[in-house]
């Protein structure tokens, strides 16, 4: 039997939560068959899985000393020499400009060098982060954007700052993203783009589909900031956090984002790539603006985060000014 007593950087989530993080190499229908069988107690008491952990809580998990070496394993930390873009730091939050072309999570294809390794070899490096000392929590992103978008992600450095994070990305109360995007052809105004959006799993895109087919609710919000002679400049705002969203919210509308591979027209694309040099989405997250916030970042109400678009896309869109 393991007993852990819980600091404050383990605090404020569910028991399950916090079990399958520290037992972090054990399969999910082990930890399931643990609370199954009732062999998780806190305060030597049985619980369920969704009770709440608080600081000075003592958790109970009667494994063998066999199994516990075997799942419970620190978190490998990468060095990496590149530090992340950061924008603003605080006690509790990273904001992180994130490049075109690197992941935020790692895939089956790349581990090693994503965001959130650079953000933990920054953290541990520091000091403020050691696997060793604070199993039950990894410091990490709230949200995530495609490996080809770049811009502004958002990491909480403790669990009440990361799952109050989570909490306002999920409501899409109190916090709005603020995307620029190239897309083909002329707008003219602003305006919503109110298009249900179906995901399939197994082809891994996503398209218009009616509600009434799988689809589900999306709403994008745009303003036209810049108009080109074969292109337009928009700020896009999601409104709903569908995946693709904005991608496939202008394909719908016969505007879709210049250089998208998936969702973009081929010609248009190879065209820019050609004279460009340039390759995948023009699609930069570059604003995040609070409103009213409560709780442990009250003090990031009404505060908003701004990452200016890339040297590249500058100089992308002062050519085609020159061009006009």
């Amino acid at each position: 039997m393991k007993e852990i007593i819980i600091s404050s950087s383990q605090a404020e989530q569910t028991v399950f939560k916090f079990v399958k993080k520290y037992l972090n190499e054990a399969p999910l229908s082990f930890i399931e068959k643990l609370f199954r069988i009732k062999d998780v107690k806190i305060n030597g008491k049985r619980v369920n899985k969704n009770v709440v952990i608080h600081e000075g809580d003592i958790i109970q998990i009667y494994v063998s000393d066999q199994q516990l070496s075997e799942f419970n394993k620190p978190v490998d930390i990468t060095l990496i020499k590149n530090m992340p873009n950061i924008i603003y730091e605080d006690e509790n939050i990273l904001v992180c400009s994130k490049p075109k072309g690197l992941l935020v999570h790692g895939d089956e294809h790349e581990k090693r060098m994503t965001l959130s390794n650079m953000v933990l070899s920054y953290l541990y490096q520091k000091g403020e982060y050691n696997p060793r000392l604070q199993s039950g929590f990894v410091p990490g992103p709230a949200h995530r954007i495609d490996r080809n978008t770049s811009g502004i992600v958002l990491f909480g450095k403790n669990i009440k700052s990361l799952q109050a994070l989570e909490d306002m990305f999920k409501e899409r109360s109190s916090l709005h993203k603020y995307y620029l995007a190239l897309v083909c052809g002329t707008l003219l105004t602003g305006g919503k783009i109110d298009l249900p959006l179906f995901k399939d799993e197994q082809e891994g895109i996503v398209m218009v589909k009616p509600v009434s087919q799988g689809g589900k609710e999306a709403l994008t919000e745009f303003e036209v900031k810049e108009n080109f002679k074969y292109y337009t400049l928009v700020e896009a705002s999601l409104i709903t956090g569908r995946t693709h969203q904005i991608r496939v919210h202008f394909q719908g509308i016969k505007h879709p984002l210049v250089g998208d591979g998936k969702y973009g027209n081929i010609q248009t694309n190879r065209i820019f790539e050609k004279k460009f040099k340039y390759k995948g989405q023009f699609l930069h997250a570059y604003k995040m603006k609070f409103d009213e916030v409560e709780g442990v970042l009250s003090y990031l109400s009404n505060k908003e985060f701004v990452c200016p678009l890339n040297e590249k896309e500058e100089k992308i869109l002062s050519q085609i000014r020159k061009e006009q």
